[in-house]
């Protein structure tokens, strides 16, 4: 073997031939999907929430469309958990500044469930008020204010539907002020109907807001099995009828329990499921 000298040490010199073996075995486990480097790079797409989405629905293209709605989420890893049991594409909808508000949405997103802001808003008995509310003599500073800092405790959240609101979304005024802002941020808003004098989607389509309503009965109002599972063929219904429907619900086991048994009945009678964005307008 030959040598080359660096000051008084000796060391063994190597042939090219074997630099450039090295250099093409290192290229090819760049290629490969496996190779530590391509692994790293899942890694840091999975931590920047890149979503993964559910399996292709089967139902034909331009079969009737249902999006359901579960509400209230953001406090229990538990129910979030049983949630996560069901893969179809459900719009799961977060109220900011629970416990597990930010960590729970951001999980939703990475396994391909869309993510809303469950924006809390005043009710006419001014039951059960979250830490922060939307209600009547807001600015619309103040209006924008709230809004951001919710958003940012619901990460990846695309658009926004009332909690509670009542009172909140028969306020002209303070629907207004909120569409433009929901339309400076790019979301849509789904009106959950909580009283029948509501604004808020009018204001919404008076904003260029996409946007649409709960248009059958919540889900869980009673919260047993066999009356969910009735609210489910009504809004199965629904959609066949009319083409769309968004329903709504809340992540209770009664809920859970009728949904993994519905779901997979919708899809067999020709009713796709679809996240709610895809129901707006």
């Amino acid at each position: 073997m030959s040598y080359f000298f660096v000051g008084a040490r000796k060391h063994p010199r190597v042939p090219v031939t074997l630099l450039l073996l090295a250099l093409f075995a290192c290229l090819a486990a760049c290629d490969n999907p496996k190779s530590a480097g391509n692994l790293r790079s899942k890694a840091r797409d999975a931590a920047k929430g890149h979503a993964t989405p559910h399996p292709q629905s089967s139902v034909r293209a331009g079969a009737p469309r249902l999006a359901i709605i579960l509400d209230d989420l953001g406090t229990d890893r538990s129910v979030a958990d049983s949630v996560f049991a069901l893969p179809y594409p459900l719009t799961l909808s977060f109220l900011p500044y629970h416990t597990n508000s930010r960590e729970i949405a951001e999980e939703a997103h990475r396994r391909g469930y869309q993510v809303m802001l469950h924006l809390p808003m005043q009710s006419l008995g001014n039951d059960m008020p979250e830490a922060q509310q939307l209600h009547s003599g807001m600015t619309s500073s103040q209006i924008s204010d709230v809004v951001d800092g919710m958003l940012q405790n619901v990460p990846y959240a695309v658009g926004v539907n009332n909690h509670q609101g009542s009172l909140a979304t028969t306020d002209g005024p303070l629907m207004a002020d909120l569409m433009a802002i929901l339309r400076e941020h790019n979301l849509f808003f789904i009106d959950s109907r909580t009283t029948a004098a509501t604004l808020a989607y009018d204001a919404a389509q008076n904003a260029r807001v996409p946007c649409a309503y709960r248009n059958v009965p919540f889900l869980d109002d009673v919260e047993e099995v066999s009356a969910i599972r009735k609210q489910l063929q009504l809004a199965l219904r629904e959609a066949q009828e009319k083409g769309e429907a968004i329903a709504i619900g809340h992540p209770h086991p009664e809920t859970l329990r009728a949904l993994s048994e519905f779901l997979p009945q919708a899809e067999a009678q020709g009713v796709r499921l679809v996240h709610a964005s895809d129901l707006v307008h």
